[in-house]
């Protein structure tokens, strides 16, 4: 019995990871978080009163997904010649 305890726990660790790994490298993450970090910088900008802040805010949220985008590229680089 406990055995089959201890199998039924790991496989649901198993899958809880899965999905916190899944999240983690959706791009539907990636989405929600240039959106709100879109948002923060437009209140600073605003309350900054710093020009055009709803342009300017655009940069530094394209900036997380480009940087975003292009780490899976780096890791594979790193793991082949430094792993």
């Amino acid at each position: 019995m406990d055995l089959k305890k201890e199998v039924k726990l790991i496989k649901e660790r198993n899958k809880k990871v899965e999905g916190d790994k899944a999240w983690e490298t959706s791009w539907s993450r990636k989405v929600l978080i240039a959106i709100l970090t879109y948002f923060v910088i437009v209140l600073f900008f605003y309350f900054a009163e710093l020009p055009k802040p709803f342009i300017n805010s655009i940069v530094p949220a394209l900036a997380f997904v480009l940087s975003t985008a292009t780490l899976p590229i780096f890791k594979k680089l790193w793991v082949k010649y430094f792993y």
